[in-house]
């Protein structure tokens, strides 16, 4: 017979005779949960240029909106005087300069990246509208399952971050500065949401 048995909420695990796919992550995800308390804190970067522009994707610096956010938000997390955090971004201009005055470790994750637009990326919505309109139309009929053309899905971006997760669930306490459809699948992943 297979088996996992938890000792200890997680102290130690016995596993008997597992195999295949499934299982194998089912066990990885057990040993890797984290049941003590902690923080983690979620943001989207300030405001960038591209955002102002309503370009999809791309990789702009802040707006000086998003540096006035930038900079309430190192106030804000130097205010919370949380113990042993760790600030994770994206490998994007507008994370990393977010992030950029918080007096904590930071790491950049690739996986963190925005959904990546293929051939919309630095197009404008309108442009977009304009240049593809079938493309445009397919989106908004179905957002999840959508692939941009040459680019990704969200379907494909939750793929992308399950690792992240899996960190997520291991992490002591965190902040996480990231792009607005990656914001939404971690927030969905904690709220239990399809």
């Amino acid at each position: 017979y297979s088996f996992i048995k938890i000792f200890n909420c997680g102290e130690r695990f016995l596993v008997h005779k597992t195999r295949g796919n499934i299982q194998s992550r089912v066990i990885y995800f057990l040993m890797n949960i984290h049941v003590l308390p902690r923080t983690i804190y979620l943001t989207r970067h300030g405001e960038s240029t591209g955002n102002v522009q309503q370009c999809i994707g791309g990789n702009a610096p802040l707006s000086e909106a998003g540096k006035v956010y930038a900079e309430a938000l190192a106030e804000y997390i130097d205010n919370e005087n949380i113990s042993d955090l760790i600030v994770w971004t994206s490998q994007r201009q507008q994370t990393i300069e977010t992030a950029a005055k918080i007096d904590a470790p930071k790491e950049q994750w690739k996986a963190l990246n925005g959904i990546h637009a293929g051939t919309f990326e630095g197009l404008t919505y309108q442009e977009a509208a304009e240049r593809y309109p079938e493309e445009f139309a397919a989106r908004d009929r179905s957002k999840y399952y959508y692939r941009y053309p040459g680019g990704e899905s969200y379907h494909d971006l939750i793929a992308r971050l399950e690792p992240v997760i899996m960190e997520l669930e291991r992490a002591e306490n965190l902040l996480v500065v990231c792009h607005q459809a990656v914001a939404r699948c971690i927030l969905a992943y904690f709220l239990d949401k399809d």
